[in-house]
């Protein structure tokens, strides 16, 4: 399917400003939604694993994993470092780290990343479907990869051909990824397009649309309710 998919612009002082605003927005309501969030379905123990976006580490995700800790589930974060966006060989050691922790854990692990941190999660459910119970991703670009992001001209200027990197991740579409997605994005993401988070040749892919900002997925109530009711399932 041929899709056009405009790229963001750089994230500069206004649009940054935007992002930052809208992660404390996100943050505030957070707060005030608490007490529902806490009365969500319980996690009885389930395994989890949460990926963190593009230049950040496991400290990005910490509100999201103590939050699913408390509602039961045994979450734990990648422990790779930063993510420093190395897609080439983050596949094969986050593959990896899945397969291990679902051995650990005597089950297929549910999977959640944000950002970049959700295409390699899904990356590894590819190759390891047997590993994963569940994806949920949230600004995740699907399509593209850097291509259709607001770092795009970075990569550029870095000598990365961006129209290779789309292409090979077309190519590796072709096995399809067989265990359900969720697929949270937001037309207000200033640093992915959020038609590149549209998934359109999973089988078992449902897109949700919240309001958030990029940076503010991460702190969103909503993304919090969303993640923690399909975990349940």
């Amino acid at each position: 399917m041929t899709v056009t998919i405009p790229s963001p612009p750089p994230l500069r002082a206004g649009r940054l400003l935007r992002e930052l605003a809208g992660m404390g927005a996100a943050a505030a309501g957070l707060l005030l939604r608490a007490p529902s969030l806490a009365r969500l379905p319980r996690g009885g123990g389930a395994p989890v694993l949460v990926v963190p976006g593009f230049g950040a580490g496991d400290g990005s995700t910490a509100l999201l994993r103590g939050y699913l800790g408390l509602l039961g589930y045994r979450v734990r974060g990648w422990g790779l470092g930063r993510n420093r966006g190395n897609v080439g060989a983050l596949i094969p050691r986050v593959t990896e780290l899945v397969a291990a922790a679902a051995a650990e854990e005597g089950q297929p692990l549910s999977l959640v990343g944000w950002s970049l941190g959700g295409y390699l999660a899904r990356e590894a459910a590819r190759e390891r479907s047997d590993a994963v119970a569940r994806i949920v991703t949230f600004g995740s670009p699907v399509v593209g990869g850097p291509k259709y992001t607001a770092t795009a001209e970075a990569y550029r200027r870095r000598g990365y051909d961006l129209d290779a990197i789309e292409a090979e991740i077309a190519a590796r579409e072709r096995v399809p990824i067989t265990v359900p997605i969720t697929a949270i994005y937001s037309r207000n993401d200033l640093v992915v397009s959020w038609r590149a988070c549209i998934d359109h040749t999973s089988p078992q892919v449902e897109h949700v649309e919240v309001r958030s900002t990029h940076l503010g997925l991460g702190v969103d109530p909503e993304v919090f309710r969303i993640v923690a009711e399909r975990l349940s399932r």
